[in-house]
């Protein structure tokens, strides 16, 4: 819950999906999509303009009001993953945007196949920076940010080109499973490409001495390694993963 408390910084500065990986997730005939863990809605604006009805799903009631503001034409209500307020059998496609790890998969996942129609789409996909770039020295320039928190599962994201692990538990609920990764650069002012690294779990619960300290040392090494720059191409990449409810 701690990104409520800076959701007008989460939608500003995080990513969106490239349209390359969600048109790869979402079935071919999508009227009904779920947005699963939605935020402030950056999955949801772009399944909006696919789907006829989409549903966003969040907890958070600050992460909610941003969303419900910037997407007036969806759905918007308060739920989770391991308790999705929604019919069964309702949906043609779920999407979980760099949510999944903070489920209880255990619920979830048979929730979520109660939401779905037979032969429904289950998308999962996480956004970010790509960890091998060499100048992008996250970590390391807010070391003092992570070491004050000790919840790793924001920022435990796979090696480069390799895709998390999705346990569905009960082999029999999905089949066509898939995964694929895609590539693609992201432009951005330095202010903002040094406040975007600040919209991640262990960081925002870190002190504010911490937190400037990273955006110093964040500021001083992007300033010298593109020197008279004001905008930069950052390398990104989504991880994706895909399977089909099948029949009951």
């Amino acid at each position: 819950m701690s990104f409520g408390g800076i959701a007008d910084d989460y939608d500003k500065f995080r990513p969106e999906p490239p349209a390359i990986a969600l048109d790869w997730l979402l079935p071919a005939q999508c009227e009904v999509a779920v947005d699963l863990g939605a935020g402030t809605g950056l999955m949801t604006r772009a399944l909006a303009a696919r789907a006829n009805h989409v549903t966003a799903v969040e907890p958070d009631d600050r992460m909610r009001s941003v969303l419900a503001a910037r997407s007036p034409e969806v759905e918007v209500v308060a739920g989770r993953g391991e308790d999705i307020p929604l019919p069964t059998a309702s949906a043609d496609a779920l999407i979980v945007s760099s949510a999944w790890h903070w489920m209880d998969h255990e619920r979830a996942v048979p929730e979520i196949g109660r939401v779905l129609r037979d032969g429904g789409r289950l998308g999962v996909i996480w956004t970010g920076r790509d960890r091998g770039t060499s100048w992008l020295q996250a970590d390391e320039w807010f070391a003092d940010a992570h070491a004050e928190t000790t919840d790793p599962r924001e920022d435990a994201e796979p090696a480069r080109g390799e895709h998390r692990d999705i346990a569905l538990l009960d082999p029999t609920l999905f089949g066509n499973i898939e995964t694929d990764l895609f590539r693609f650069t992201r432009s951005m002012d330095m202010p903002d490409l040094v406040e975007w690294l600040t919209t991640y779990s262990r960081v925002i619960m870190a002190s504010d001495t911490a937190k400037d300290l990273g955006r110093a040392r964040a500021s001083a090494a992007l300033a010298e390694q593109f020197p008279g720059e004001s905008r930069i191409d950052i390398p990104m990449r989504s991880l994706c993963w895909r399977a089909d409810r099948n029949p009951r």
